[in-house]
C-alpha cells in the first residue's frame, strides 16, 4: 500500500494536490491511502516549511507548489 499525505492548511493549492493526487492514485490503479495534514506541527515534523507538500510512503517529493499531473504521477510510483 502506498501511503500519500498532503500537507497544507486547506487552502485553493493544498486541495488542487489532494485533489490530483487521489485522481491520478485512482487512474493508476494503485492500493493507496491519502490522509490530508493541516496541523501545523505535523507539517513541521516532516520537515516542510512551504505548504503545499506531498509525502509519498515518508519521502517529501515536493514542497511549495502544485506539481504538473506528469511530475505527480512520477512521484507517486518512485
Amino acid at each position: 500500500m502506498v501511503k500519500l499525505h498532503v500537507l497544507g492548511a486547506g487552502c485553493e493549492s493544498c486541495e488542487r494536490l489532494a485533489a490530483m493526487t487521489d485522481a491520478i492514485a485512482n487512474e493508476l490503479g494503485l492500493d493507496f491511502e491519502l490522509s490530508k495534514v493541516t496541523e501545523i506541527d505535523d507539517i513541521t515534523s516532516f520537515g516542510v516549511m512551504s505548504t503545499p507538500a506531498l509525502v509519498v510512503n515518508g519521502d517529501v517529493k515536493c514542497s511549495g507548489r502544485v506539481p504538473s499531473e506528469a511530475e505527480l504521477k512520477d512521484f507517486i510510483v518512485s
